[in-house]
Parts: structure tokens; sequence; C-alpha cells
């Protein structure tokens, strides 16, 4: 007789597995995913600092001390974190519908447009009082805005269009309508820009006020940045508190069951849509009237609307998060200009960019470490 014996299995390797999540993950989760993911974006942004021929720890610390490392630069580092907050706002609104507002770039330059054709048309004479310009300025701007983002909500509730290619193209249109006008119609001796607004027409400075506060001597933060925290504060009311704000929600997840229930999608996608280009358009009146003074392209067309994108889907479209993140990126591009005047900081956000579409990969599916055996 022969004797048979069973093969005998040892243990092999480890291999990963991808197993879809079939519930949420717990609330932490999401931010431990997004803290990773910028944790990565700044170690890949270092080794490429390094490639280049610097030192990736003198300049992450060089931007922290440029940033935060006094009262004025803080300062500093909350103008350019205003613009921020109100785009990022603008992208939050649209995106927890799931509307892909890739346009808040357009809407944030037709926001400074409509602001400044209340002085430069003049609709308001020169010696109106600064309470009655400011306001006026907002709603001009936030009409601007909202107009532009107008075109592709009304494109996608009647037509089917893509709202990311309408309203990604109208940014260009944009562009190319205010160079009209500060390249001929306003501009100050041929120059490329328009003549400057008279000073009851700006946003108040902390500065302003440096004769009756000595310590405020110097710091160039604006009002804007009280515009944008009550912003936060009114979408936060909507979304969260209104009944609006929970059909905005539900059609985000849930477009069928919203249908269902009697929600009228298409209304709602316009409806959206003008509010966040309002928004970005309150971004584009705060810059135009708070920093620059006038219209002019350059320091207007500076990638805000983008920048907003990014700061949104960092924050997890949370209102009160997204001001936050704004002031953490404003450090990036107030302090990173002065290693580079483009490249770094812009590599750095599209480098965070890229890294929190593939965290999101963590978010849908787990990730586990199996042992295997062989046998033999």
């Amino acid at each position: 007789m022969t004797e048979t014996t069973s093969p005998k299995t040892r243990r092999g390797g480890f291999r990963l597995q991808l197993e879809p999540r079939l519930s949420e993950p717990s609330r932490w989760f999401p931010a431990a995913v997004s803290l990773g993911a910028i944790f990565v974006a700044l170690v890949l942004g270092g080794i490429v600092i390094a490639f280049a021929g610097g030192d990736p720890f003198r300049s992450y610390a060089h931007i922290a001390r440029a940033s935060f490392g006094s009262l004025g630069v803080i300062s500093d580092t909350i103008v350019k974190a205003t613009p921020i907050i109100l785009t990022a706002l603008a992208c939050s609104v649209a995106f927890r519908m799931k509307l892909w507002n890739i346009g808040a770039e357009g809407q944030f330059i037709m926001g400074a447009f409509g602001a400044s054709a209340i002085v430069l048309t003049p609709i308001l004479p020169a010696e109106t009082p600064r309470w009655l310009f400011v306001p006026v300025m907002m709603l001009a701007g936030m009409l601007g805005g909202a107009l532009w983002g107008f075109i592709p909500g009304y494109l996608k509730a009647k037509f089917n269009v893509n709202e990311i290619i309408s309203s990604l193209m109208l940014n260009y249109i944009a562009i190319a309508w205010i160079n009209y006008w500060i390249f001929g119609v306003w501009s100050e001796g041929g120059f490329q820009m328009s003549a400057k607004f008279p000073d009851n027409a700006w946003l108040p400075r902390l500065l302003d006020y440096a004769e009756s506060i000595p310590a405020f001597r110097g710091l160039t933060t604006h009002a804007g940045l009280l515009i944008g925290i009550l912003a936060a504060f009114v979408v936060w009311l909507v979304i969260y508190r209104s009944r609006w704000g929970y059909e905005i929600r539900l059609i985000g997840d849930n477009p069928r069951a919203a249908n269902y229930a009697g929600i009228n999608i298409a209304r709602n996608v316009i409806f959206v849509m003008m509010l966040s280009g309002a928004l970005a358009g309150l971004g584009g009146m705060s810059e135009v009237t708070g920093v620059v003074h006038r219209l002019q392209t350059s320091p207007i067309a500076a990638g805000y609307g983008f920048t907003g994108i990014i700061v949104a889907w960092l924050a997890k479209l949370h209102p009160a998060v997204v001001i936050l993140v704004s002031i953490l990126f404003g450090a990036l591009l107030l302090a990173g200009r002065e290693i580079q005047p483009s490249g770094v900081p812009k590599m750095i956000q599209g480098i965070i960019l890229v890294s929190l579409i593939a965290s999101d990969f963590l978010l849908r599916y787990r990730v586990r470490l199996i042992r295997t055996e062989v046998e033999g």
C-alpha cells in the first residue's frame, strides 16, 4: 500500500487587497486623510525643491516665518486669504450639490468689474460717503458674479450642457471683457489700468485707525475679512439650517430621491450657480476695493478662483474650515513668492490638489494587508 500525504502549507508573503467601503467611515477619517495628503504633498514638494538645488527645510521654515513671524506679516497673510475665503465658499456651495463650478475665477473677475463700474461709470459720484459707496459696490459685485454664474447654470438646467466646460470657458471671456475696458474705455493715460478709486470707495483697513490705536500702524487687513466671515456664517445657515440647504444636500447625495420628493432640480441648479457666482463676485469686490483700489487685470485675475477649488476640497466643503484652510493658503501665496514669484507656490498648490484627489480613493476603498500561504 502506498501512503498518501497531504501537502503541507507554509506561510508566504503579503498582498494588498482593496475592498469597497460598505458604510460611511468615521467622522475623523476624512480629516485625517486630508492631513495625510497635505503631508505627502509637502514631502513631494520638498523633493522637487531639493532636486532643483534648494533646501526644503529652510524653504518651509522661511515660508512659516514670512507668513506668521510678526503681526505685520500675519496681517498680510489675512489680506491674501480674504479673496480665497469667498471663492472657496463659492465652490463649496456648488460642489455640495455636485455642480462642478470651475468658473469661480471668471465670476470673481466680473464681481470686481461690477464693483468698479459703480465708481468708473460713474453710477455714484466721487463724493458719495463710504457708508453708501461700499454697500452699493458689494451689491454690484455680487450681481456681476451671479450673472456670470447664471449662464452655466441655465445651460446646465435647460440643455444639460456640461457645467465644467461652460464655466471654465467663461473665465477667459471675463478676462477679455475687463481687458476691453481697462485698455480702452477706462484706461488711465493709455496704461493697462483704470483710474484710482476715491478713498471713500475703499474698504476700511486697520491702518486707517492707527492714529487712535497705534498698534494698527502698518496693518493692511481690511473689512473684506469681516465680509468673508459673515459670508461663511450665512452659507452655514443656508446649507445646514434651512429647507433650501436640505434640498441642495439631497440633490447632491441622491438626485433620484430629490426628484421623487418633488424638488425642482432645474431651478435649484440655476439658483445654486447664481449663489456660487455671487460669493465669488463678492470676493472680486473685496479685492478691488480693499487691496488694488483700481481695475487692473494682473492683480485681479491672479488665480484666486482656482485656489478656491483646492481650499473647498481640502475643507471638505465646510464653511468654518474654509476660513482656516484659506489662511494657510494665503500664507503659502504670500511667503512662497519670496522664494520664487510664481513657480514654488503654484507647484505646491498643484501637488496638494493631486494628492487630495488621490486621497479620495481611501474614502471609497478599504486597503487590507493579507498574508498569503503556499502549498509545498
